[in-house]
């Protein structure tokens, strides 16, 4: 398991104890977290963490370097989602806390 999947691991941890009616499930092959149903995050493999935001804000993330757009179709991005690779476990809670807001509305 890489250190990011570990960190992962234990973000899901918090946030389901934070939320225990939020649930785990597949996106794109990939381990994600959804809540009433709709995906928040995932997180495919090595390639950082998938959160899905307001437009403005994945605008703002791609902007700073944070993030990057995230397209599962080269040259198709999605507008709410965006690529992050959080350099600390603070930082991917944060994320995920942040996700599980904008979708839970």
């Amino acid at each position: 398991m890489t250190m990011l999947a570990e960190r992962f691991d234990r973000a899901v941890g918090v946030l389901l104890a934070e939320h225990p009616e939020d649930d785990e499930g597949r996106m794109f092959h990939s381990r994600g977290l959804r809540t009433g149903g709709h995906f928040y995050a995932f997180c495919p493999t090595t390639d950082g963490v998938v959160l899905k935001l307001p437009a403005a804000r994945v605008a703002e993330l791609v902007a700073s370097a944070e993030g990057a757009p995230c397209s599962p179709r080269p040259g198709r991005p999605m507008r709410e989602w965006v690529r992050v690779d959080p350099v600390d476990q603070r930082t991917l809670t944060a994320y995920l806390r942040e996700a599980r807001s904008f979708v839970a509305g």
